[in-house]
């Protein structure tokens, strides 16, 4: 168990016999438990409970160091503040981080609360008995190759030399399975599913299930498509999949960087169609992972990105919001370099119904569930990518899945292709996002 107000005690101690008068330091505890299983029987499992504090030291000609630790006794951490003081001395000189203006406000409290840890004998039962379900559910799925079932229990806290003092503790439960068919004469079909929930008594086991068993036969009367022109519907998976891949267009450490699609000139500009907007939202009461601040110790926030088309807002760590005159919003991750990543994704539209737009109606469009080797088919800088992914041929209603194709085109004029923006949202671990349509993507065959 993480005792923070001690952290904190060592730390004030250990600084002034050091001769340090300013430093912060942000740490996390996680307890974890993830099990596999394989045809009825327990894979593997995995527990542990461990600690670390990221220690930022600030010397006397304002410079900074940087370590981290496991090593939260008084000793360790007395000496996590002498390595950064001495490594303070060969830090940068330039856009040195500070504390962050917002770093004492006081945080709304949120409703997240640490939950009990479930017994493994039971975790193991749960996700061997939903493993037979899958198999059993079709003659034609024949194993559930990856599958598990994990939960975590997180304690987060962020102190400084003012005094400054935050913690929360989260709790996050998720069950996964990717089911595969194998059948005489046709190629091995596969689909996946998780879902994840705040503690295990809500999670949507069932609802797991039945989505990858629906998925895995759907895709079993797979057919080759014809290169060429398409409008492409994103499932909000997919979507958000790819706007999390070029977020250097609203983060403002790239831009200053000089590696963004967006310039410091671009805020203001519209990058969109006029009837979609964006929001970062780490607080928003679907988010299972909510943060109620980030590592400088800044507040979360809704923040507001593009805004019917106009691109809004940026998201920002202390230092880039004092550069651009501007305030902070709860992004910033420490470390030798301060980093900026976003939390969960709101997508949003003020347009009207399209009752043209409907999977039951139209023809020859193509439905995108998940896309694949994000890691190799972007280019995030020129703002290209060529992926391939999983998904249907759709003609009036009828799905037919897609043997093997990829998907091509630029970012920023696929912004600028959305035809639609359906009304119904629906819930991901990523964000809250409903289907969109973009016309005249380029689909390349097998």
């Amino acid at each position: 168990m993480l005792h923070i107000e001690q952290v904190a005690d060592y730390a004030q101690k250990s600084s002034k016999e050091l001769n340090i008068t300013k430093y912060d330091i942000y740490g996390a505890a996680i307890e974890e438990t993830s099990i596999e299983v394989d045809s009825g029987k327990p894979k593997q499992l995995q527990a542990s409970n461990r600690s670390s504090i990221t220690v930022r030291v600030w010397n006397k000609s304002g410079n900074i160091g940087v370590t981290t630790t496991t090593d939260l006794d008084k000793i360790g951490i007395k000496l996590a503040l002498q390595t950064a003081k001495d490594a303070s001395y060969f830090g940068t000189q330039e856009h040195v981080p500070d504390f962050s203006p917002e770093a004492n406000t006081v945080i709304e409290s949120t409703s997240t609360k640490i939950s009990s840890p479930t017994p493994i004998p039971i975790l193991i039962d749960t996700l061997i008995a939903a493993e037979k379900t899958l198999l059993e559910s079709s003659s034609i799925i024949k194993s559930v190759p990856y599958n598990g079932l994990s939960q975590e229990n997180i304690n987060r806290f962020y102190l400084n030399s003012t005094y400054s003092l935050r913690q929360e503790n989260l709790s996050y439960n998720a069950i996964y399975f990717y089911s595969r068919t194998e059948e005489e004469g046709k190629k091995p079909r596969g689909a996946s599913s998780i879902k994840t929930s705040r503690d295990f008594s809500t999670l949507d086991i069932e609802g797991c299930l039945r989505e990858v068993i629906k998925k895995t036969l759907s895709h079993v009367n797979y057919q080759s498509i014809t290169s060429g022109k398409y409008t492409v519907v994103f499932s909000p998976t997919a979507f958000l999949s790819l706007i999390n891949s070029f977020t250097n267009l609203f983060n403002a450490q790239n831009i200053l960087d000089k590696q963004s699609l967006s310039t410091i000139n671009s805020l203001g500009k519209r990058i969109s169609v006029p009837f979609l907007s964006l929001y970062d939202d780490a607080r928003n009461c679907n988010n299972v992972g909510i943060e109620t601040f980030d590592e400088e110790g800044t507040p979360t926030r809704r923040v507001e990105i593009i805004n019917n088309g106009i691109l809004t807002g940026l998201l920002h760590s202390e230092r880039t919001a004092q550069r651009l005159d501007t305030k902070p919003t709860g992004h910033a991750n420490i470390g030798s370099k301060v980093n900026i990543r976003p939390h969960y994704y709101h997508v949003i539209s003020n347009q009207q119904a399209n009752f043209e737009c409907n999977l039951n109606m139209v023809k020859n469009v193509v439905f995108i569930d998940k896309l694949q080797a994000l890691h190799a088919g972007v280019n995030s800088l020129q703002g290209s990518f060529s992926l391939p992914f999983e998904g249907w041929l759709v003609n009036n209603g009828n799905f037919v899945s897609i043997d093997s194709a990829t998907i091509a085109g630029d970012f920023l004029k696929l912004l600028n292709s959305i035809i639609h923006v359906e009304s119904e949202p629906e819930i991901t671990p990523k964000g809250i996002c409903p289907k969109i349509w973009v016309d005249n993507l380029s689909i390349t065959g097998d």
